[in-house]
């Protein structure tokens, strides 16, 4: 193995080249067979020419110019992309903000994406779309495969999936259930992907798969069982579709090295002790259709600092949030989330209705 920038040999354990500071990606971490994508992000409609132009540009320079920020790097930015300033101000900004380097170093792909989109949400409030643009083109430069939930689709692939909803008709949570039988196959796997079709993942399908890091889930899938991937150890990080209604009881409990998950729109509830012991969960983000949180949901996360709650959440059962030591939850101010957490001596921070949850710009706490 080689460095991408200066060409010494590597051996296989190191994460950051000894002679030039390059980071060093694990090569086994990206979705076999899937390459880079090509997509325009809503609101930048020269995405696709600006993923080109700085694919070039690495493919010429190496990737090394751009993380050690050579001197060169501003000027060739300027000369590749001569037509694009306010994406290539964006761009450099965030590079200046160790968004790539830290992307580079992180184990698991999937993972550094997330992380890097909720840091640029949360520490430098780009708009969800500014993010999304931003890791379209610094993907693409570097070689992962990470298609955007905000990408513009084509006419012919909008009319496609219209005519396949209509082919499927209404389609029921238990339609096709992906059983423990089906899973045991792989129960010594490292990655799986389950295929398209299956409308849930039944209880306690992968519970105890120890070997297990990444999962993709179809796009079919609405729900997924109780304890259903309950003591996956090694599991970092997941991705669950849009599609998906359900999330039943303790079905990411004790998953030690689960660090981000994304809880998509349309989810009710958190159930009772669905994250519980996930001791390396660091982002969670929940969307404004959850109006409950169950029992020991969050429980012994010790790794949780901030957690968004939005308005929509009217009732939060008993140890919701018990031995979460460094967590402070962010809400509105008086809403039920922030009675809760007076009632309950949590760390709190909240914001007049109307404000981003996200906002730096506080209210005066009633528990000062």
């Amino acid at each position: 193995m080689q460095c991408e920038n200066c060409h010494a040999e590597l051996s296989p354990d190191v994460t950051v080249c000894p002679k030039c500071g390059t980071p060093v990606r694990p090569a086994s971490e990206g979705e076999a067979g899937e390459g880079p994508v090509l997509q325009t992000i809503l609101g930048f409609e020269s995405t696709t020419d600006i993923q080109e132009q700085l694919k070039s540009m690495v493919d010429e320079y190496g990737i090394g110019l751009i993380v050690k920020r050579d001197p060169r790097f501003i000027a060739l930015m300027r000369d590749y992309l001569p037509e694009h300033d306010r994406e290539r101000k964006l761009l450099i900004r965030m590079i200046f903000q160790n968004v790539l380097i830290n992307m580079l170093r992180a184990e698991n792909e999937t993972v550094a994406v997330q992380k890097a989109k909720n840091y640029m949400l949360e520490d430098f409030f780009l708009s969800p779309n500014a993010a999304e643009f931003v890791l379209a083109c610094y993907t693409y430069m570097i070689g992962w495969h990470y298609e955007s939930p905000l990408r513009e689709k084509e006419p012919e692939e909008i009319e496609k999936e219209e005519e396949e909803r209509k082919r499927r008709g209404p389609v029921f949570i238990d339609a096709n259930v992906y059983a423990p039988l089906d899973a045991i196959r792989h129960r010594l796997s490292g990655n799986i992907a389950i295929s398209e079709g299956y409308t849930k993942i039944d209880n306690f399908c992968f519970e105890g798969f120890g070997f297990l890091k990444t999962v993709k889930l179809p796009s079919t899938l609405l729900g997924i069982g109780d304890y259903a991937f309950s003591s996956c150890k090694r599991l970092r990080g997941i991705d669950i579709p849009p599609t998906v209604k359900v999330i039943g009881k303790g079905a990411f409990s004790q998953c030690t090295k689960l660090a981000v998950v994304k809880i998509p729109e349309g989810i009710h509830e958190i159930a009772d002790n669905t994250f519980e012991l996930c001791t390396s969960l660091e982002v969670v983000e929940i969307p404004a259709t959850v109006s409950s949180i169950g029992s020991g949901a969050f429980q012994g996360c010790e790794m949780l600092k901030k957690l968004f709650i939005p308005e929509s959440v009217k009732f939060i059962e008993d140890k919701a949030f018990a031995f979460c030591e460094n967590l402070t939850i962010h809400c509105y101010k008086n809403s039920y989330v922030h009675k809760y957490c007076l009632t309950n001596d949590l760390k709190v921070e909240t914001v007049n209705t109307g404000i981003s949850l996200r906002s730096r710009k506080k209210s005066v706490e009633d528990d000062d």
